[in-house]
């Protein structure tokens, strides 16, 4: 696989490329100045699977914000820069463990050569950044629009900027809004560089359109052994592109660990209340520490079935339910006590 041959790259004590675990990222939405309410924001990521972070900095105040967020959060950082070098070379001095710039938008050489001499300095990476909507006037007129030829182009153009100034710690992002070719630009970068991919799927919208848009061309991608690290991009809480991200590897096989639910669409034949039930076992399960898959089914025809290929399960009947334990029938309980009795027995399981 692509990624299994990708330089190794080392962003605080994380470690992306060369065949390691994909690791997911996320980016605060606070202001990064303020320094209270960015940790909080943090360290709920942190709790819900987060990697690596990113925060925006805009402004010199926010860089040396990073200091006093770093002594108190416990994942790798990652600062956000654009237009100005000065930020960038601040960042880096107040402990960003990665920097994401855009060469192209930093200014002259001089200054990229400025801010690409602090980062050897400190030795921290830098991931150059290439999204479709600012892809540079002579690309679009040279591929008559934006194209995933145009976004590769852009971003190796950028890598080698940085390489001609003497600088490999490199991590490359090409995003688009349009799925298809996004993807279409990860598979053309693939056989051109040998730098890992940070993969996202940008502007992807709200919850609903944001997370099937990512799953889409996160799953394309992924699943040819493209991308090194990846973000869900949502308008939302950022807590929630962690919990996709981590749906989206676990389903791909590139994650373990944590209960895999599965339940039924619901029909017809539901004789228990199943959409409130599996609901409550999904937010039930989420701190049980087991690498196990539940089943929540509705009823008698395909749930037995279903259950009994899981670890565990339940399988409804006319307002009662089986719990279904290792391919076996082990109780039969009144529907408004499923929850109770599934949770006791993986709060038990090893017993």
């Amino acid at each position: 696989m692509y990624r299994d041959q990708t330089k190794v790259i080392h962003i605080g004590d994380k470690v992306i490329g060369g065949g390691h675990p994909v690791l997911i990222q996320s980016m605060t939405n606070t202001k990064t100045e303020d320094i209270l309410g960015t940790v909080e924001q943090i360290h709920g990521l942190e709790k819900a699977g987060c990697d690596i972070i990113r925060v925006a900095v805009p402004n010199m105040e926010a860089a040396k914000a990073i200091k006093s967020i770093k002594e108190q959060i416990s994942i790798p950082l990652v600062a956000d820069i654009h237009f100005d070098y000065k930020l960038a070379i601040a960042a880096i001095e107040n402990g960003a463990d990665k920097i994401r710039i855009n060469p192209g938008n930093i200014g002259t050489i001089e200054k990229v050569k400025a801010v690409v001499e602090k980062a050897k300095e400190y030795d921290i990476p830098i991931r150059v950044g290439v999204n479709s909507g600012s892809l540079e006037k002579e690309l679009v007129k040279k591929y008559h629009g934006v194209t995933a030829e145009g976004i590769v182009e852009s971003a190796l153009d950028k890598v080698r900027i940085i390489e001609e100034l003497g600088y490999d710690q490199l991590v490359i992002s090409i995003k688009s809004s349009d799925v298809l070719m996004c993807a279409k630009a990860h598979e053309l970068i693939a056989g051109k560089t040998l730098y890992p991919l940070h993969v996202g799927i940008t502007e992807s919208g709200t919850i609903l359109s944001g997370n099937i848009k990512s799953s889409v061309g996160l799953g394309i991608i992924l699943y040819q052994g493209i991308g090194d690290t990846i973000r869900v991009s949502l308008t939302g809480d950022p807590v929630e592109e962690v919990k996709s991200a981590k749906l989206i590897l676990k389903t791909l096989g590139l994650r373990k660990g944590g209960i895999e639910v599965v339940s039924c669409p619901t029909c017809g034949r539901t004789q228990i209340p199943l959409i409130d039930l599996a609901n409550q076992v999904e937010d039930m399960v989420k701190d049980i520490p087991l690498d196990i898959k539940v089943a929540v089914m509705g009823c008698a025809v395909n749930g037995p079935g279903e259950a009994k290929e899981a670890d565990i399960g339940i399988a409804g009947g006319i307002n009662e339910g089986l719990i279904i334990k290792k391919g076996k029938v082990i109780a039969k309980v009144p529907s408004d006590q499923l929850l109770h009795a599934l949770r006791d027995e993986l709060l038990h399981w090893n017993e």
